[in-house]
């Protein structure tokens, strides 16, 4: 079955082909003519299944005729709104309604901080029939009265678990009240759990459940192996697999921002050339890394979760958890990176002995035991007295608690994406 059985508009049709797509994916086919019947819809899939051309195409093909936006001093109009929680996320989606309405007059506008907000501005005169944005640059534009949300249709949420977790919910509570009632709401995202589910009776209206993968799961594609090895030696362990295996893109994850620098910079002390994103790194400095890791003139990629959703690397194989993340959900994310669109990839998770509740978490959101094992050489001290899991398991779960309750990461300290 093609694209064009979904009832697309022939011009959307064509731009799959040109983008190299030759049949829909699970979600696609279910979603698609779901949105096009307008109904609100909660769909979940796994990591690089195609969830945003799911309801990009569909959006592009529902305002195909677009309202102008283009006289001079007055509010851009936005008919249909995307939400991400991070930068990166944000551009990807905001490329690809470019990629697919490159035969279409849809004007298309983005929007996101940690850059100069008067470019975005010039860029909402020209017109914003859809505009991709981060909540806080949105309440910005909101605030200087920018645009108009008044006569929106369409919104959706892209990864609306990751909004939770970054504690954005105040914001989307501000930008719900912008909006009219009368209005077509998309929730995405690849793992739903019971906050998700609350939001959702906030947010939708009769809406239709779309699950393509068994709940919560991790791509089938992607192997995954966990080393038990000591804290100490995790970075010579890492540093060895890149190098002896000659692996040329390897993404790697840590908790902190002050981790992922030390781990980059000790790397690149190792010969193997490594940068850094995280939260605190410049707009600019985090697109030029990751530019260049694609480029392929940096071998590894270390970043913090800021990174785990919205990274579009094409034939990622290798990534690596340096340590497993405090939010269970993150582990599928993080290894969604690679395994994308039905190609293989490598997942490796780095466990030393305090970390196990960590593990246990993961494996209770995935429904599966991972099992463990030793890389030869790098065996672990089991002579060693082991930290206290009692101790570590309680402060994770209060985390936990604290951040579903009240959508605010203690890891991750509030920032205006």
């Amino acid at each position: 079955m093609g694209f064009s059985s979904l009832g697309l508009h022939s011009s959307l049709v064509l731009a799959a082909s040109q983008a190299g797509y030759q049949a829909p994916t699970p979600i696609q086919t279910q979603a698609i003519p779901s949105i096009l019947a307008k109904k609100d819809i909660m769909a979940g899939a796994q990591t690089g299944t195609g969830k945003t051309a799911a309801f990009a195409l569909p959006i592009l093909h529902m305002l195909y005729a677009p309202i102008s936006t283009t006289e001079a001093n007055e509010k851009a109009v936005v008919r249909a709104l995307v939400l991400t929680p991070t930068r990166e996320l944000c551009q990807q989606v905001y490329n690809s309604f470019v990629k697919y309405g490159t035969n279409s007059a849809v004007n298309l506008a983005i929007a996101y901080g940690g850059v100069s907000l008067l470019p975005q501005i010039k860029m909402l005169e020209k017109g914003g029939d859809i505009l991709v944005a981060t909540p806080g640059r949105l309440l910005d534009l909101l605030s200087k009265n920018i645009i108009d949300l008044s006569s929106l249709e369409v919104l959706v949420f892209d990864e609306a678990d990751r909004m939770l977790d970054m504690g954005f919910i105040t914001d989307i509570n501000r930008i719900l009240k912008r909006v009219p009632a009368s209005r077509q709401t998309l929730l995405f995202s690849a793992t739903f759990d019971d906050a998700i589910f609350k939001l959702s009776q906030k947010l939708l209206k009769d809406p239709e459940l779309i699950e393509v993968d068994e709940r919560n799961t991790a791509a089938t594609e992607v192997e995954q192996v966990v080393y038990n090895v000591d804290a100490d030696r995790k970075r010579e362990l890492v540093s060895y697999l890149v190098g002896s295996k000659n692996w040329k893109q390897v993404l790697i994850f840590t908790r902190t921002k002050h981790g992922a620098d030390d781990l980059a910079k000790e790397m690149c002390k190792d010969g193997l050339k490594t940068v850094a994103i995280h939260g605190d790194k410049s707009q600019g400095a985090r697109e030029k890394a990751l530019l260049e890791f694609k480029e392929g003139k940096v071998r590894v990629l270390v970043a913090t979760d800021v990174a785990a959703r919205g990274l579009d690397i094409p034939e990622l194989q290798y990534v690596i958890n340096y340590e497993l993340p405090y939010i269970a959900e993150d582990y599928i994310h993080r290894i969604g990176r690679t395994g994308r669109a039905g190609s293989s990839g490598l997942a490796i998770s780095l466990l030393a002995a305090e970390e196990n509740y960590l593990l246990e978490e993961v494996e209770a959101v995935l429904g599966d035991r991972l099992p463990q094992q030793w890389f030869a050489g790098f065996e672990p001290d089991l002579t060693k007295e082991p930290v206290s899991n009692k101790k570590n398991s309680k402060s994770a779960q209060k985390r936990r608690a604290k951040e579903r309750a009240y959508g605010k990461s203690t890891a991750n300290k509030r920032r205006r994406q």
